[in-house]
Order: C-alpha cells, then structure tokens, then sequence
C-alpha cells in the first residue's frame, strides 16, 4: 500500500510527546485528517491536546478509539510507546498500518539518510558527524532522537542535501523501508530492560537499522563490541549486507578500517589506494574519555563513506564542541572541577564517564531505574570513585551493588546532592553528575536534571567568590 500522508488519508497519531506532537504538524499542514491519542490521563495533556486542535487535528481518548478505526489509512507511533499499548492493539486488530515517526520521516525524505544508533554516544556521534559534514561543504540536518523530531527536520531537505539521524531501539521496532545510506552501530550494552525481555532482543532492535541495506550503502560498526562484532563478514554473518566499514581502538587492527597506532587515528581505505592514512591524533579528539575516542573514529568513517575530504574532517574534529549535559564542564572551583553527564542514562555511560578522568570522582547518581542490573556498576563505582552521592528511586539498588566499598551520601534533591558532593572533595577532584539512569522520578527530563546541577553549581560559586 503506498502511502502519501496527505488529503487523502486519515491518520491517527499515537503518543503525544515532542515527536508525536511534530507529527501532528507535519501531517495536519500536509493536509491529512488527524486524530491523535494519548494513554496518559486527560487532565495531564492540556497542553497536548490544545496543540493538537490548534492545528486541525482532533483528540480521541483511548476507550473512544473504536469509533474511528474504520476511518483510517494508518497510525503513527511515538517511539516511547511500546507496541504492546492498547492503542496499538485496537488500531492492528482491524488490521491498521502502524508506522513510527521516523518511518514516516523517511518516506517524506528527499534527502540521503546517516542513520546511528546504539546504548550511548548515539548523541555525540550524530552531532559530530553534523558538524564534520559541514566542515567538508554539505548541506545537513540533523534530528531523530537527538531532541528535534526527524519528521520536522526532513521537510525541505533537497535530493542534494544529507540528514544525520540519532535513532533509538523504540524507534527502529516500527521501521518498514528506512534504508539509510550509512548505519552507524557504537555499541551494544544493558538498557531499557524493562521493555526488552533480553539482551538478545534489544540488539535484535538495534540491529534493524541496517535490515534494508543493500552492498551500495555503508554499514559502520565497533570491532571492540562482541555483539556488533559477530556481523563481520569474518565471521561468517551475512545479516550486514551493505559495505562495512569497522573500528576499533583495541587489537583487531587487522580487520579494522580505522583504528589507533600508538596516538595515531589511522585510516585504511577499502576502495582505491589501500595504503593506510593518518588523519589525526588521539590528542586532537576534544572529548574526554576513550569511548569517546571510538564515536570520533564512527563519525570519521560515516563522513569517508560518503566522499568527505580527510583534511575538512581533521579540522572538524579540532573544532567540535561537547554537547550539553554529555561530559561538559559546567565549572571549577578551588580546584574542583564539576561535570554535567546528566544524559548518561544507563550503567554502561556511566561507566564511560568514570573512566574519563584521571582524577578522583566524587560521582552523583541514580533515579528512575529502567530494569538495569546494577552490579557491574557498582563494581566501576567501587574501582573508580572516591565517594557517591545517591538521588532518586534506584539509590538503594545502587548502593547494594556498591555494597560498602566507598564512601555513599544521600540526598532528596540536586541541590542537596552537590553540596553533599562537595564536602567530600579536595582540590584536583571531580564531582560528576552520571546518574546511570531515567530522569523522571524526581525531574522533567535528563535536559532539567542537567540544568539542576549546572545551577546548583553556579550558585555554589557565586558563595564561594562572595
């Protein structure tokens, strides 16, 4: 069934989070009738549902779905609802196409499409793959889990353009014919258990990003992951079928395209001249910690894959600047240094961050668990930090796994945190925000959460200069 998503087709939107709600726009300004629902109660989506019929679209509760299910071409799924849902179900029971966002966004896209994902550095790597095409004179927008809806982003985007895509296993569950010319795999590691039954499930998710590839596209892939690893053609696994093209910062140069010789980021080309080219220092990497190293080394590879100069991509990376609430300084006072990592919402990107620093830690986390297991943490935790300060619903799961091996604080709220942070440090510490999980126990997201402890800190300084 070929779908337009215009005047002929009524569609209804399930979730009205920031994606759900862009595709109400979207496809409302396209022309389409649109109806939208929401499971969350009623008297929580005021502002949700004013949006929706300020742009044409109207609102149907839940238990109201039946009535208009006859009526639709397709729905378009949130990627934070599951398609377990009771929407879902109502809407496929009559045998209802259901579509995620960027599905739909690939469908309006006229552009060709950079896609990555994996359980951390998705963000990093996809701005900084953004910034490197830039430098090297493309056209580029960026968007998909990032922050800004991949639907929005795709609107204007000419045939000569490129679109640097972050997207998330919620959002590759619903894909049908999203091919995009480079898929970019980081990493592969425990979260969002409480949705996936298994590991093997979630990299199952992850892995659909390259399904529809074909040997005229580029597949991007980390050697130092043993999931990722096991679809080299090396090995036997066929599922990868578009040109792969790997990294790694450990042993596997010889099955490498990029890997590190000594402080060396070196290049070995798959196609024309294989002798191996050095594109930069590990020194010029302007990111704390070796993992991010290997989102470089990813976002170096996407760039080549598509015929990006070396020498604009070296200068790309010198000039690239950390994002927000990802490993960023927020500040430094009598010789502490305060790190805002507030998007590290699983164990395996705290563990990233503990291991940036050469420095003692003072680590703040916890919050809103998402079924992790937190033992292997509680063993970094225990190895890599001098104290922990504890927030949020999953404190006490953190501190079994620490089990007593350093110093634990509590504290019920962020700025509770920071100050019981900061009178465990001395000059040459580090208090790092790197809560290993979801954010909305006690904030309205990890960007709040972020924005907490960056003013918790400011006003810490402000006392500290009066």
């Amino acid at each position: 069934m070929t779908m337009h998503f215009d005047a002929s087709e009524t569609i209804l939107v399930i979730g009205l989070g920031k994606s759900g709600l862009a595709c109400v726009d979207v496809l409302s300004a396209r022309g389409a009738k649109v109806f939208a629902t929401d499971e969350k109660p009623v008297g929580s989506l005021g502002e949700a549902i004013a949006y929706v019929e300020a742009h044409g679209a109207q609102f149907v509760r839940p238990e109201d779905l039946a009535a208009i299910v006859p009526s639709l071409s397709s729905a378009v799924l949130s990627p934070g609802v599951p398609l377990t849902s009771a929407p879902v179900r109502v809407v496929q029971a009559r045998d209802v196409p259901v579509l995620g966002e960027v599905e739909v966004a690939y469908r309006l896209c006229r552009a060709q499409i950079i896609a990555v994902t994996g359980t951390k550095g998705k963000s990093t790597t996809t701005a900084l793959i953004g910034h490197l095409l830039r430098a090297a004179g493309k056209n580029v927008r960026v968007g998909g889990n990032i922050g800004n809806p991949l639907i929005r982003e795709v609107l204007d985007a000419t045939p000569s353009d490129w679109v640097v895509a972050e997207v998330s296993s919620f959002q590759l569950e619903t894909i049908r014919a999203f091919r995009p010319r480079v898929a970019v795999v980081l990493n592969i590691a425990p979260d969002h258990l409480d949705r996936y039954p298994s590991m093997d499930e979630y990299a199952e998710a992850k892995f659909r990003i390259f399904a529809n590839q074909g040997m005229h596209d580029a597949f991007v892939g980390n050697l130092d992951d043993r999931r990722i690893a096991q679809l080299h053609w090396g090995q036997g696994e066929g599922r990868a079928q578009a040109r792969q093209l790997w990294f790694t910062t450990g042993d596997h140069h010889e099955r490498a395209t990029m890997y590190l010789r000594g402080d060396e980021i070196v290049y070995a080309p798959i196609d024309g001249d294989p002798r191996p080219v050095t594109m930069l220092s590990r020194r010029d990497v302007p990111l704390a910690g070796e993992h991010n190293v290997q989102n470089v080394m990813a976002a170096l590879l996407a760039a080549l894959a598509i015929g990006c100069d070396p020498a604009s991509l070296r200068t790309g990376v010198r000039t690239f600047e950390p994002m927000k609430h990802r490993l960023q300084p927020v500040g430094e006072f009598d010789g502490v240094l305060y790190v805002d990592d507030s998007k590290a919402t699983n164990p395996g990107s705290v563990d990233a961050a503990l291991h940036s620093y050469a420095r003692p830690i003072v680590l703040i986390a916890g919050g809103k668990s998402k079924g992790t297991d937190f033992r292997e943490l509680g063993d970094s935790i225990a190895d890599l930090a001098k104290a922990v300060v504890l927030i949020g619903e999953a404190a006490g799961e953190i501190e079994a796994a620490i089990a007593g091996r350093v110093p634990i604080e509590s504290a019920a709220s962020m700025t509770e945190a920071v100050s019981r942070a900061r009178a465990l440090t001395v000059s040459g510490d580090v208090v790092l925000l790197s809560p290993g999980c979801a954010s909305f126990d006690m904030f309205r997201s990890a960007e709040d959460r972020g924005e907490q402890f960056s003013a918790a800190v400011a006003a810490f300084g402000q006392r500290a200069d009066a």
